[in-house]
């Protein structure tokens, strides 16, 4: 199954990133400054990419959502989604993003990676949103769209319309082991709409509208340890 699967082994000062490594902790923010480099070389490679964590759990294919035209940048998920385009009214998630390979992207990425040694305690995601804030967009002449959570959803803010939710995310856990418990929820959760659609496909929209995910207990509780 995974004979054309290559795989790049991320190591460096001395961090072995081959276990978990918990929510902010010194390694978290190191491996996650590692993988910006990392991506910033695919970048620079010519290649346009979807990056996804693999806590992000793809119950539809995400390409119908994205627009695949060329007309912008970067869409890139968020925790939650005012409903406002810019960019200091969205709290955005790394987890989930579509980027174009140009210019303006790698040169996007090279700042944000330089910023590593000036932004201590923070992880990736805090120092692009930073950047984001205080008009990047505008300096780099970036075209940025933000995912709704109805389509592009986590625990941080489920999405509410079942019928067309694209990708779950383990957000706001702090444990992998929390997320895989909340995650085998959801696919009970999605077993159950798409067993209760299939028998009953003539009441769809009121399947859609009663239906509710499990409640995240585990990554909520994640947090007390």
């Amino acid at each position: 199954m995974f004979k054309r699967l290559h795989c790049y082994r991320l190591v460096t000062d001395g961090v072995e990133f081959g276990e978990e490594k918990v929510y902010m902790s010194p390694d978290f923010i190191k491996m996650m400054r590692r993988r910006t480099l990392f991506l910033l070389d695919v970048l620079k490679r010519g290649y346009s990419f979807i990056f996804t964590d693999t806590d992000v759990m793809w119950l539809r294919n995400p390409l119908a959502k994205l627009s695949l035209n060329g007309t912008e940048d970067l869409r890139i998920s968020v925790d939650k989604f005012s409903g406002d385009p810019r960019p200091d009214h969205n709290l955005i998630n790394t987890g989930f993003y579509h980027i174009i390979s140009n210019n303006k992207t790698i040169a996007l990425f090279n700042k944000w990676y330089s910023l590593k040694d000036n932004s201590t305690g923070k992880k990736e995601q805090d120092v692009l949103q930073d950047l984001l804030r205080h008009g990047i967009v505008t300096e780099f002449d970036l075209r940025v769209r933000f995912l709704e959570t109805r389509h592009f959803s986590g625990f941080c803010e489920d999405s509410r319309d079942v019928s067309v939710v694209t990708t779950v995310h383990a957000n706001c856990c702090r444990h992998i082991n929390a997320k895989v418990s909340d995650l085998t929820a959801v696919v009970r959760d999605w077993k159950r709409y798409k067993a209760v659609v299939t028998k009953y496909p003539e009441a769809t929209r009121n399947i859609t509208s009663d239906f509710s995910w499990s409640p995240h207990d585990g990554c909520w509780d994640s947090w007390n340890h």
